[in-house]
């Protein structure tokens, strides 16, 4: 579907990009449903449409293949996105798969070793048995993408920052090197958001979210998004999107875009509070060392301020004892001991046994991923209450309480 050639809600609002990010976040493509005027976009909870004739259809036939809250959201997405063309789906794996049907077999992909471990899992785990070939690189090193380049790689796929380990990879680099072969720079654009980052702007051609996370932002819906500039892809994408099934149902579409008008505060929000916890974290005896993009000792941080608007609401930090990790994660109270991130209630994940554990333990070392680490994704609460929380959990670590 391709936003910029599709009208919007008649001429009562174009989803114009004149319009700043936070209008478009909080209007998406459609200032108002133009039949009945509902300033919400409705939940159409349908299987299937009534064609008008034979050979003759409104644009939607069976939810599987569109349905019009899915396409709002999809619209809404392509537009924060900058991105002709928008896919919703199921969750972000759902996603990551059917990227990978838009390539042959036996098609080697350079992808960041330092990434979320479902995505290792996926591909390693699934694709490498049907020919795909895979090179796990420090990505935020343009030298050992550019050594592991082969005649046959055809695409870059990189998280920057990454997970978890807030490494920062140059997208513009990294989109020169593997256009250069004819190749293909996917970005997983999931911490930071369109809010903070505009991937497609600095070269690459397909980005992903897992937009259960900072773009639905409420914990309470799955959902997976792809917006890319290429025409040549876009029937293939679809394809395997109605193909496989893996579409996101109108209900969590619907979610996804109310969580969607609140990004841009939220956002805000997340990323200040990140900065003064992560300062603070910095400074705490028990805390061995902090990892994030905002810090200007930063490996990266002179790229991270070129190509990003924001440090985003992601921190990771090691414990000076790794010992002191269950008391801890047990002892936070306000903070929530959970997987995933980009929520408005603040949760501590323990990347070693949950997001990364499929990853190889040899693996997850080289990138830093053991006993001492921990992920804090800061959600809208009162930071001081955050800093609190952790405060307390800290000081029972050394109690062995």
């Amino acid at each position: 579907m391709n936003v910029v050639e599709e009208a919007g809600a008649g001429d009562c609002y174009p989803g114009d990009r004149r319009y700043g990010f936070d209008t478009l976040a909080v209007h998406g493509a459609e200032l108002f449903e133009p039949v009945t005027g509902a300033v919400s976009v409705p939940i159409y909870q349908s299987s299937t449409f009534r064609h008008p004739g034979l050979n003759r259809s409104t644009g939607f036939d069976y939810s599987r293949t569109a349905n019009p809250t899915r396409r709002a959201l999809e619209r809404a997405v392509a537009l924060l996105e900058g991105g002709p063309y928008g896919l919703a789906f199921a969750t972000g794996m759902g996603a990551i798969s059917a990227l990978m049907k838009v390539f042959e077999p036996g098609a080697h992909f350079i992808v960041s070793e330092d990434l979320y471990g479902g995505t290792y899992r996926l591909l390693d785990g699934y694709y490498r048995r049907y020919g795909y070939r895979f090179s796990w690189v420090d990505t935020s090193d343009p030298a050992r993408m550019e050594a592991a380049l082969l005649p046959e790689t055809r695409a870059l796929f990189i998280e920057t920052p990454s997970n978890p380990m807030m490494k920062v990879t140059d997208i513009a680099r990294a989109a020169e090197l593997i256009h250069r072969r004819g190749g293909l720079l996917i970005v997983d654009n999931t911490f930071l958001s369109p809010y903070y980052q505009k991937p497609l702007s600095l070269g690459a051609d397909i980005v992903v979210h897992s937009a259960t996370k900072y773009l639905a932002g409420h914990n309470d819906t799955l959902a997976g998004l792809i917006v890319h500039k290429r025409d040549d892809l876009e029937e293939d994408l679809q394809t395997a999107l109605k193909s496989e099934g893996a579409t996101l149902g109108p209900f969590d579409a619907w979610l996804a875009l109310r969580g969607l008008k609140t990004l841009a505060i939220r956002m805000k929000r997340q990323s200040e509070s990140a900065a003064r916890i992560a300062r603070w974290l910095r400074s705490h005896p028990q805390v061995e060392k902090v990892f994030y993009p905002g810090f200007e000792d930063h490996p990266q941080y002179a790229l991270s301020q070129a190509q990003t608007s924001g440090s985003g609401g992601m921190i990771s930090f090691y414990l000076r004892d790794p010992a002191h990790a269950p008391a801890l994660l047990s002892g936070v109270s306000l903070i929530l001991f959970a997987e995933s991130l980009g929520g408005v209630e603040s949760l501590l994940t323990y990347p070693l046994t949950q997001t990364h554990q499929a990853i190889p333990e040899a693996m997850r070392r080289a990138a830093g991923v053991d006993e001492r680490l921990m992920r804090l994704s800061v959600g809208i609460e009162d930071p001081e209450d955050l800093i609190a929380d952790l405060d307390q959990a800290l000081a029972r670590c050394v109690r062995g309480g």
